[in-house]
C-alpha cells in the first residue's frame, strides 16, 4: 500500500505543533509571527525561504517569520512553481514591487536585487511602513547609502537591518565573546578577507556583479567588503586610514552570446588601513582582502586576531576548527579546538554535528527576529548588520577608492 503524504498540510500541521510547544518553557504557548514578503527572488531569496521553513529548528523562538509574498521582475514558471510548491503560505506572486509594498498583509520584506535598485527598493519599502532587511552593500555608493540612511531615519519605528552571515559560525561566536572579555589583550594586528576563485576562468559569461552601471564602482568590495568588515567593525576596530591596491584581472568577459564586452569591475582588492580601538584607543595594522580572482579559493572568508595576550584565527576552508594561542608567558602554542553546534540560538542539531553556511543563515535569521522582537541583540555578536555599520563600509569604500586612484593613503571620513 502506498501511502500519499501532503508536503504543505505536513508542513502546516508541524508549524501547529511548534507554535503551541516551546521546547524551553513548560506548557502551551502562542508564538509571534512577522508577515514577509520577498523581492528579488533568486539564491538568497531561496535560502530565506528555505530558513523559514526550517524555524523549528529553532524550539527556543518567540517569533517566527511567515514569507506571504514574492516579487521577481520576469518571473519564470519555474521560479514561481519553486516558491509555491515548497511555502504553502505565499498568498501573492507578483512582478511590482509596489503591489507587494502595497499589500497590507506584509508587515516586512527581505530585498535582494542589484545594487543600482538598492536606494529606490530600501527607501519605498520604509515610506510604504515596512521593516527592512536588506543585502549588502545596502546602496551602490556612499551618496545612495546616504539616501537609505536618512530614509531610515524619518522612520524610527521601523526595524532595518543588513545582511551577512558569516559572523554566526560557532568559532566567530567564540571569538566574539573573546573580544567582549577583552581577552585578546592589546590588539597586534588584525586581517580578515573573503577569497574567490569563481572569476579565474575567462571564458566564464559576464553578469552584473561585474557590470559598473550595476554593481557600482566598488566591485569587489562592494559584493564581498560586507561580510569581511562585519567582524571588524562590530568590534569596534573603526578605520582612520586606508592604503588600497585594486586589480581589473580581466578587463573583457564574453556576454551570453559569446562576444567579449568590457569588463570594469575590480576583480580584487587589498586594503591597508590603521584601525583605531574604540575602547582603548589604540592604533593598529588592519589589513582587509577581497578577492575574485584567487586560484584554489573556492569560497574563503577568514579572520585572524593577533593580541598580546591571545590570539585566534578562522577560515571557513576548515569551517568546524578554530585555532587559538593563549600566552601566560614561556612557549608559546597553537591549539585546534573543534567546533561543533556553538551558537547564539539553540537548535535541534546535537552540539557534537558540524555547521555549514545555511545553518549560519538560520542563525543569522533568527538574530534578525530576536532583535526585532526583544529590541536588542541576544549578545554584541548575534545581531545583523546595523544601518551605522553599513555606513561605515561606505566610507572606506570611498576612501579605498580615491586611495587608489591617487596612489595615496587616504583619511576615512566619519
Amino acid at each position: 500500500m502506498t501511502v500519499a503524504i501532503d508536503c504543505a498540510g505536513r508542513i502546516a500541521y508541524l508549524w501547529d505543533a511548534f507554535e503551541k510547544k516551546n521546547a524551553f518553557t513548560d506548557g502551551w504557548r502562542y508564538m509571534k509571527t512577522l508577515r514577509f514578503g520577498i523581492i528579488g527572488c533568486g539564491m538568497m531569496g531561496r535560502e530565506f525561504a528555505s530558513a523559514a521553513a526550517r524555524w523549528f529548528h529553532l524550539p527556543g523562538m518567540a517569533v517566527r517569520p511567515e514569507i506571504v509574498a514574492i516579487c521577481r521582475r520576469n518571473l519564470s514558471p519555474e521560479n514561481v512553481h519553486w516558491f509555491r510548491d515548497n511555502i504553502p503560505t505565499i498568498k501573492q506572486v507578483t512582478d511590482d514591487f509596489r503591489e507587494l509594498l502595497d499589500n497590507p498583509d506584509v508587515e516586512a520584506v527581505y530585498i535582494s536585487v542589484p545594487h543600482n535598485l538598492h536606494q529606490r527598493f530600501y527607501c519605498a519599502a520604509l515610506e510604504a511602513g515596512k521593516h527592512v532587511m536588506g543585502e549588502k552593500p545596502f546602496g551602490i555608493d556612499k551618496r545612495a547609502s546616504d539616501a537609505i540612511v536618512a530614509c531610515a531615519g524619518k522612520h524610527p519605528d521601523l526595524f532595518v537591518r543588513c545582511s551577512s552571515q558569516f559572523m554566526f559560525f560557532p568559532a566567530v561566536q567564540r571569538i566574539g565573546r573573546m573580544i567582549e572579555a577583552g581577552a585578546f589583550g592589546t590588539i597586534i594586528e588584525v586581517k580578515a578577507g573573503f577569497l574567490h576563485c569563481s572569476d579565474l576562468d575567462p571564458a566564464k559569461p559576464i553578469n552584473w556583479k561585474r557590470m559598473v552601471e550595476y554593481n557600482g564602482e566598488y566591485g569587489c568590495m562592494g559584493d564581498l567588503g560586507p561580510h569581511v568588515c562585519s567582524v571588524p567593525f562590530r568590534a569596534g576596530w573603526v578605520p582612520v586610514n586606508v592604503r588600497a591596491v585594486l586589480s581589473n584581472i580581466m578587463p573583457e568577459r564574453p556576454d551570453s552570446d559569446g562576444r567579449m564586452v568590457p569588463c570594469r569591475t575590480w576583480d580584487n582588492a587589498t586594503l591597508l588601513c590603521e584601525a583605531r580601538d574604540s575602547r582603548s584607543g589604540d592604533i593598529f595594522p588592519l589589513t582587509l582582502r577581497t578577492q575574485r580572482i584567487c586560484p584554489g579559493r573556492k569560497n574563503d572568508w577568514y579572520l585572524e586576531i593577533l593580541g598580546t595576550k591571545a590570539c585566534a584565527k578562522f577560515s571557513t576552508t576548515d569551517a568546524n576548527t578554530l585555532g587559538v594561542l593563549e600566552y601566560t608567558g614561556g612557549e608559546q602554542r597553537w591549539q585546534k579546538i573543534a567546533m561543533g553546534q556553538e551558537v547564539p540560538f539553540e537548535s535541534i542539531t546535537h552540539g557534537i554535528f558540524q555547521f555549514g553556511v545555511s545553518d549560519a543563515i538560520l542563525q543569522m535569521w533568527a538574530g534578525f527576529l530576536y532583535e526585532f522582537d526583544k529590541g536588542r541583540s541576544l549578545t554584541g555578536f548575534s545581531g545583523t548588520v546595523t544601518v551605522q555599520e553599513t555606513t561605515l563600509w561606505h566610507q572606506l569604500f570611498t576612501a579605498a577608492l580615491e586611495s587608489h586612484r591617487t596612489g595615496s593613503v587616504v583619511t576615512v571620513s566619519s
